[in-house]
């Protein structure tokens, strides 16, 4: 640059810098975790009370519309998941997977019982890293159960009933830890109402309240399906048996929680 003045002229001479690149993370970068046990790369989200609000972190591209909702109240199903409530949407096992990542674990463990042709349940046990919000030293561990059967798979999935009762477990395990109320796409009853046994013979034990009520209602209702059950959920709220406005959000037999159906079990035995 030259800047000329009334008795000299003077040269300055200037440089470009370049600013410095921020370092590209890579692998052990992108996994490593702070004080607090979170990911250092990951921008958390967080519920009032200062806890992980885990249900915003799912990504939306693993969400979109529970088709069943809408096909059972006779509405169109949506286009996408804009606008629409928890229990209008279904979590696919791939979100499960990344929320998982996410929070941390140290092992996964399957244990499958109950082994036939037509009935598989499997108890899904997670250690979960410890994070700020846990209270122990020590990891944590959480477990949960699901079924596979004749009655809530379809035609395809009867081929693969261990592979569909751990996945299930799984889900469930996953975000029933996190506090996401979401139902997973893996959970729900696949079987349409059609009868996939043939002379099948159910000697396995219920092993969780839903399961009971399930084996209730196909031993001593002849109900195979969920939209059978919702046909004995109507009788009873018309003979003043059971009632229950939350009832009408069920679209299978993991929307019912424990406490629920623990009151429908002695119903339906006496019924």
């Amino acid at each position: 640059m030259l800047i000329i003045g009334k008795n000299q002229s003077t040269f300055i001479y200037m440089s470009k810098t370049k600013k410095a690149q921020p370092k590209k993370k890579y692998g052990p970068d992108i996994y490593k975790r702070n004080d607090h046990g979170l990911l250092e790369n990951v921008d958390y989200k967080f519920n009032d009370d200062g806890s992980i609000n885990w249900r915003a972190m799912i990504k939306p591209e693993f969400l979109y519309p529970n088709k069943d909702w809408f096909s059972m109240r006779g509405q169109e199903v949506p286009t996408s998941i804009d606008g629409l409530e928890d229990r209008q949407l279904l979590i696919m096992l791939g979100g499960i997977k990344e929320l998982a990542k996410l929070r941390g674990y140290t092992s996964v463990h399957f244990d499958v019982n109950n082994i036939s042709d037509n009935y598989v349940t499997a108890k899904c046990t997670i250690c979960w890293c410890n994070n700020y919000e846990t209270v122990s030293d020590f990891t944590t561990t959480y477990v949960d159960v699901a079924n596979a059967t004749a009655s809530n798979t379809d035609d395809f999935c009867m081929k693969f009933l261990e592979t569909i009762a751990c996945n299930r477990a799984f889900v469930r395990c996953v975000r029933n830890y996190l506090n996401v109320h979401i139902v997973g796409a893996d959970e729900i009853d696949k079987s349409k109402g059609a009868d996939n046994s043939t002379t099948v013979e159910y000697d396995a034990p219920a092993i969780t309240p839903t399961g009971l009520l399930e084996k209730i209602l196909r031993d001593k209702h002849g109900v195979d399906s969920f939209e059978g059950f919702k046909n004995v959920l109507r009788d009873l709220w018309k003979a003043e048996k059971y009632r229950n406005e939350e009832a009408k959000n069920w679209s299978s037999y993991s929307d019912i929680s424990a406490k629920e159906a623990r009151k429908l079990i002695p119903i339906l035995k006496s019924k």
